[in-house]
């Protein structure tokens, strides 16, 4: 009897063994480990055994220990096989546990976690959806959905996960810089869908946060306990529901499907998940605990800067009452003498005696003039340190300071005129102080025009923001001139010019506005209030 397998017929080479391949040629040299290792299964093996006669007392033990051998081949395989799981599984948790430990961050948390569950270097799902309970909204509510969308975007993410041979940290790292806000925004939609109210105890989500375990779902479409919304939403049979609790305090769910390869999820991997859901509970509540501390210091910081800031401003304002007294008192002690020099220099003025000493009199009457003004800008300033604030209508305070300057301005062979803006909101202010400074700044403006000139005055609205500007076409400022400007009574200025604008910027800053010099395309500087109307101060 003739035999074809190479372990009956010693005249058969082993080079024409068909199952030995590339890589595998030490097989040749050792007929032990080539008879275990591809005999077994070898078809002229197999055929060599089937031809031996029946009463072979040989077949009957050879085909005996050959079913025991594979029996056994598949029990190690198997068992290597779990301890290849479990040790990927130790490492895999050990790698995760680290960043778990060390993170304070939510969303690095989340991003490890997610990872972990979708990649296939962790636990391999297609996708995951986290659900946490929002106890001021009684729901939980969708938080971060990680994995594709489609069929196509998977396996253009498993490619990628390919060709960067990450690490699972790596992946996370990566996930956390580049990916995370992206893949907020991909699946927000489903993420509202999956908002559930914690008062409906029936859902599928509920239970399992209730009944604390983890809920493998077999055949959604046929499981009348699950709510159909879900089951359309997710589009798979096949998924799992797994709670997540830190110290008997529900955090949320974890949410996992294979809806690309419809692979089932089995016990193993339902167990391994169990072992990896308290470390992610636990770490998603110190996160976000931590996350809240942070926010309540940084509230605290802020009131105490406030609390300072208003202290500050106390001490500011009473030093600043002290010398609005001061000034006022002051005065109110030179006003009295000189409107009596003012008045009898414009008496002697008017008597109709023309004399030598009229030039000094019309000087005199000047000079109690330009005092007055000062005067009035100190009263102006002392007034300013209390304003009265209500509502009003921008346009009616610009058209009432407008004709008030008018006749000074035609004196000067000036023309004013008016572009202001329908139905703009009305202004929190006070109107005495912002007509003084409106009128200010149009007399400065006036003082540097030439006859014939035009001033326009426009008022504007933006949102929240009021502005009344006011534009002179003929003259731009450098930036030493904005500085001059806005300081009271410069050395370059003679008394009582140029203070107007410098206070207009202290009574606007108390007043919670601003002033502020732009310039005009083509030449020119326009000067604007900027004010806010009523629900923004």
């Amino acid at each position: 009897m003739s035999y074809d397998c190479c372990w009956f017929n010693p005249e058969r080479n082993p080079l024409e063994c068909p199952n030995i391949d590339e890589g595998e040629e030490y097989l040749y040299a050792s007929p032990r480990k080539r008879f275990v290792e591809k005999c077994i299964d070898c078809q002229w093996f197999q055929r060599d055994l089937a031809s031996m006669p029946e009463n072979n007392p040989f077949k009957n033990i050879i085909l005996t220990l050959r079913e025991e051998y594979k029996e056994q081949k598949g029990h190690l395989q198997s068992l290597s096989a779990f301890l290849s799981s479990k040790s990927r599984e130790i490492k895999f948790l050990h790698e995760l546990s680290l960043v778990l430990q060390t993170s304070m961050e939510l969303d690095e948390v989340l991003s490890v976690a997610m990872t972990a569950i979708t990649s296939g270097k962790g636990f391999g799902m297609n996708r995951a959806f986290l659900l946490m309970v929002d106890r001021e909204r009684n729901s939980l509510v969708g938080h971060l959905g990680v994995g594709p969308k489609d069929y196509e975007e998977a396996w253009r993410i498993w490619d990628e996960v390919d060709r960067s041979n990450f690490s699972l940290t790596e992946l996370s790292k990566d996930f956390y810089k580049s990916k995370l806000a992206t893949e907020k925004v991909k699946f927000q939609d489903v993420l509202e869908q999956l908002t559930v109210s914690l008062d409906d105890t029936s859902h599928i989500f509920n239970r399992a946060l209730r009944e604390r375990r983890t809920i493998h779902v077999e055949n959604a479409f046929d499981d009348q306990d699950i709510d159909r919304k879900l089951v359309d939403l997710l589009g798979v049979s096949r998924f799992l529901v797994m709670p997540l609790i830190s110290r008997n305090r529900s955090i949320g769910i974890l949410l996992a499907d294979n809806f690309v390869t419809n692979k089932p999820i089995s016990p193993r991997d339902l167990q391994s998940l169990q072992t990896f859901a308290f470390p992610v509970a636990f770490a998603i509540e110190r996160a976000s605990l931590y996350e809240r501390l942070q926010e309540e210091v940084d509230k605290q910081t802020q009131a105490n800067r406030k609390l300072q800031e208003q202290q500050a401003l106390i001490v500011k304002m009473e030093q600043m009452a002290v010398v609005g007294r001061i000034t006022a008192s002051i005065a109110h002690s030179i006003r009295n003498p000189l409107a009596a020099i003012g008045g009898f220099a414009r008496h002697l003025l008017k008597s109709g005696n023309p004399d030598e000493k009229r030039e000094y009199l019309e000087h005199l009457v000047a000079a109690a003039k330009q005092l007055d003004d000062v005067l009035e800008e100190v009263f102006t300033y002392s007034e300013s340190l209390h304003p009265v604030m209500d509502l009003w209508d921008l346009n009616q305070l610009a058209a009432m300071v407008s004709d008030a300057v008018r006749p000074k301005l035609a004196e000067m062979q000036l023309l004013l005129e008016l572009d202001l803006a329908e139905g703009i909101p009305k202004a929190w202010l006070d109107y005495k102080q912002i007509s003084y400074c409106l009128r200010a700044i149009i007399l400065h403006v006036a003082a540097s025009q030439q006859p014939g000139g035009v001033i326009r005055v426009a008022s504007s609205s933006d949102g929240n923001t009021l502005r009344l500007c006011v534009l002179d076409s003929q003259n731009s400022l450098s930036a030493e001139d904005r500085s001059r400007l806005m300081t009271p009574f410069s050395e370059t200025e003679t008394l009582g010019e140029g203070g107007g604008l410098a206070l207009c910027m202290i009574i606007l800053e108390r007043h919670g506005s601003l002033l502020t010099m732009e310039d005009i395309a083509g030449g020119g500087t326009k000067y604007c209030i900027t004010l806010q109307e009523k629900g923004v101060i």
